[in-house]
């Protein structure tokens, strides 16, 4: 009998999407799905989790990736940074606990910044117009790079995705590597260089848990995502190195 997978979901600010992610996330057996908020206080549950997704939502602070910048093309009119605040420690606290780690649009620049990496503020009209749109996601294409995690999971090197970022990784935060792009060349996804020792990690500028609404919910970009994200953290679990701690 699979022991259930209780899972550390930070809460991206509406019911209806973070419905979206839990909805996504129990799609398979056995999985329970834990809110994780600076509203909530409850840092302290992550000792509890068996492996952590941060969500998407609205753009970190640029103080969290080195800016002093904070007006700039579809910047928000307000900034969390409770929630930065939270979600770092959510992050570092994960790692320390070697949690797999899935990190969903903000959840990956986010991410990227706490390595010291930075992000472009706002990627421009024309990019735009294929990343982001006011009413509901758009649609594209990414290029899966070879010889990646990425590719190990999609057994592929394209399928469509869907989009909604102004905002996108610039230079990669430390022990990183780009495993997805798009035809314009934003970088749509990364994973560590050297996965030996580390928990797993994988970041993605799509959203797989709404994917649905475009009808392209059979993406390997979802499905196999999921259901290799689920395996690992099975495998992990199971772990001597993760028992013992």
């Amino acid at each position: 009998m699979e022991h259930t997978i209780t899972i550390g979901l930070t809460y991206t600010g509406t019911e209806e999407k973070h419905l979206n992610y839990v909805n996504w996330l129990t799609g398979q057996d056995h999985v329970e799905v834990v809110r994780l908020s600076a509203a909530d206080n409850n840092l302290e549950m992550v000792a509890k989790m068996d492996a952590i997704v941060l969500s998407g939502g609205v753009d970190t602070h640029p103080k969290y990736y080195g800016s002093t910048t904070t007006d700039y093309a579809n910047a928000p009119l307000h900034f969390q940074e409770e929630r930065d605040e939270f979600e770092i420690a959510v992050f570092k606290k994960s790692q320390e606990l070697l949690l797999p780690v899935l990190a969903i649009c903000r959840g990956m620049q986010l991410v990227n910044s706490i390595l010291g990496g930075n992000l472009v503020q706002d990627i421009g009209l024309e990019a735009n117009e294929l990343h982001r749109s006011d009413t509901s996601d758009e649609k594209h294409e990414v290029i899966i790079l070879p010889d990646t995690l990425l590719q190990e999971i999609t057994h592929s090197s394209r399928d469509m995705a869907n989009s909604a970022h102004h905002q996108c990784v610039n230079e990669l935060g430390a022990g990183l590597i780009a495993n997805a792009v798009s035809e314009d060349g934003i970088t749509e996804g990364y994973e560590w260089a050297d996965r030996s020792g580390k928990p797993f990690l994988l970041g993605v500028q799509w959203h797989p848990e709404r994917m649905y609404k475009l009808d392209i919910a059979a993406s390997t970009l979802s499905a196999n995502i999921r259901e290799y994200f689920i395996g690992e953290v099975r495998k992990n679990m199971a772990s001597e190195k993760r028992r013992q701690l």
